[in-house]
């Protein structure tokens, strides 16, 4: 049988180092786009292996026992994140949230959060400091993780039903330790924790009301997330998406619902509470409803390449400017320069194509495992 070739693998080759400008600038603390969007939030992917092979996200048959991860001296250390972080931090991201992969993978991980935590905003504020995690890991280090001082957690799950959920995550892991992993990270105050579930109709979407019952009257905020065509590997079909207006309509038959306002423009989910007090959830609609206008996040992939949407075919080489001596004042200005550049509105061009599927014959975007959703 001939070896099976992704897309991926492109990503991790050497991409085009950024041009540093010989006028450098300071950075002004905020800083917009070609089409005016600020750069808020920045998304650190600290691994690329994962202990589970959602079939939506690195399917078993792609990312087997022979796939070959990178190696360790191909991360950014810690230090080298938290020195880009804080280039980040300085033309106005208030926000970083470490993804994977699954971030808990990756060794000694509540020392990165201690760093980043340390960081302030030009107006000497904290960071809102998040992550995103499968929950596999979570009873064992919400503690660690809060007392470095991680601000709260979002947890991916797509299903109640052991056997639905295992079949999700086709590795045979119980949801029973997910839930543990909730329950314990709220213990320690990593809240309000955000719960996502990503809807994948014929394989999950009898899901949506038991989940909608499950965590109706707690703290935590269901989100439920359109099936999206990022990378390649997951095999995207339209038809497999479940509009969130759809899943809107059935939680309301039952439970019914009010819509919230959204807490910031650049907010990716739409809000809605239940009628009688007893929680909200969100809805995130990358493919129905595309929110690129307001769009204010960069990705930083594990071994430190710039991102520019979650939909792209290349990064931008920042560790290679790193190992390679340049300052932070350079750095900043090259990072200045890709941001003022960018012009990407994946999501909203393929929402105008009649088809819905703009772009669909491209074979390059980066993978979701590879820089976090």
């Amino acid at each position: 049988m001939a070896e099976k070739i992704i897309p991926i693998a492109d990503q991790r080759y050497p991409h085009a180092v950024p041009a540093v400008p010989r006028q450098l600038e300071a950075p002004s603390g905020e800083i917009t786009d070609s089409l005016g969007r600020s750069l808020h939030d920045l998304r650190i992917s600290v691994t690329d292996r994962c202990n589970f092979r959602c079939v939506y996200c690195m399917p078993k048959e792609i990312f087997d026992h022979g796939y070959a991860y990178l190696p360790h001296q191909s991360l950014l250390s810690f230090e080298e994140i938290t020195r880009l972080a804080r280039v980040f931090v300085a033309h106005g991201v208030r926000k970083i949230r470490l993804t994977g992969g699954e971030p808990l993978l990756r060794k000694d991980i509540d020392k990165l959060v201690a760093m980043l935590s340390a960081l302030r905003t030009p107006d000497g504020k904290p960071l809102d400091l998040t992550l995103t995690t499968n929950g596999s890991l979570l009873a064992r280090k919400a503690q660690a993780l809060k007392d470095a001082g991680l601000t709260r957690v979002t947890v991916s799950l797509d299903s109640l039903d052991d056997a639905t959920f295992k079949r999700m995550n086709d590795v045979d892991f119980p949801v029973t330790e997910v839930l543990r992993g909730i329950d314990v990270a709220h213990e320690v105050g990593l809240g309000p924790i955000k719960v996502n579930m990503v809807v994948k109709r014929g394989a999950n979407d009898q899901e949506i009301l038991p989940m909608a019952r499950h965590f109706k009257d707690t703290p935590h905020i269901l989100r439920f997330i359109e099936y999206m065509d990022v990378g390649s590997s997951n095999g995207w079909k339209m038809d497999e998406v479940l509009p969130s207006a759809e899943v809107v309509r059935l939680i309301d038959s039952e439970l019914p619902l009010t819509p919230l306002t959204r807490h910031s423009a650049d907010e990716t989910a739409e809000r809605w509470r239940y009628r009688d007090g007893s929680g909200e959830i969100g809805l995130i609609s990358s493919v129905t409803r595309a929110f690129c206008g307001d769009c204010s996040r960069a990705r930083l992939s594990t071994e430190g390449k710039l991102y520019t949407c979650l939909f792209a075919t290349a990064g931008h080489d920042l560790r290679a400017l790193l190992r390679s001596g340049h300052d932070d004042a350079q750095i900043s200005t090259a990072v200045a320069h890709l941001w003022r550049a960018r012009e990407d509105r994946y999501s909203a061009l393929r929402a105008q194509s009649t088809e819905g599927t703009a772009h669909a014959n491209e074979t390059k975007r980066v993978e979701m495992s590879y820089i976090g959703g």
